[in-house]
């Protein structure tokens, strides 16, 4: 019998979630997080043959409204010219375009098409991650190395659509992207928050913000 422990709590109690003619998906009886076993994950080339494929671009304004869901909240919350990394940028980056716009400073990290380490080194007043949580393969690690580069009073923006519950998620197009291999849901998202002694705050259907605690 296959074990399988939850890429994102580590915990080895899961249960069959979905099946389809595609993929095996399960659940974390801990943290609630929806994923599919490593045995499906695509190689990193066929993984970013499919990221090759979007079309995103700063001039794209249609794409520029996708963003502003996570983009407006985020801006509302800012002070003035704080230091901001936008993770998971894509071949297009456009958010932290949109950032740079209204007089912020951005980095950007993505693992195929802007790979600086560097901006580990360095510490930010906000980070943004839109459509990428569902990609990671180890978001235990890859959110814990954002949250450990976050300011105190600093903000985490999430944009990934949620899993609702077994009946939605049968018919959901989102799992159909094999890209996709990590689905979260409010309560997945309120147990990251017990862990980093916050309370995520749910401001879109698809946006979730989480707020730094000062240090004692």
């Amino acid at each position: 019998m296959t074990i399988y422990s939850c890429p994102l709590c580590q915990n080895l109690l899961t249960q069959l979630y979905y099946e389809d003619r595609q993929r095996v998906y399960r659940q974390c009886l801990c943290c609630k997080l929806v994923f599919v076993p490593p045995a499906y994950y695509l190689s990193a080339q066929a993984e970013k043959a499919e990221y090759d494929l979007h079309q995103n671009s700063p001039h794209d304004m249609g794409y520029r409204r996708f963003l502003s869901r996570i983009f407006e909240p985020m801006q509302a919350r800012l002070p003035a010219a704080s230091v901001g990394l936008d993770f998971g940028s894509g071949p297009g980056p456009t958010l932290s375009e949109m950032f740079k716009e209204a007089g912020h400073t951005m980095q950007i990290y993505d693992i195929y098409y802007a790979k600086n380490h560097s901006v580990w080194e360095h510490s930010y007043d906000f980070i943004t991650s839109s459509e990428v949580v569902e990609h990671l393969h180890r978001p235990h690690e890859e959110l814990q190395r954002l949250w450990t580069c976050l300011k105190p009073n600093g903000f985490l923006g999430i944009m990934t659509k949620l899993v609702i519950d077994q009946t939605a998620f049968a018919s959901w197009h989102y799992k159909n992207d094999l890209t996709h291999v990590c689905f979260f849901s409010r309560p997945t998202f309120n147990w990251i928050g017990v862990q980093w002694g916050c309370e995520p705050e749910f401001v879109a259907d698809d946006v979730t913000i989480f707020r730094k605690p000062e240090l004692d």
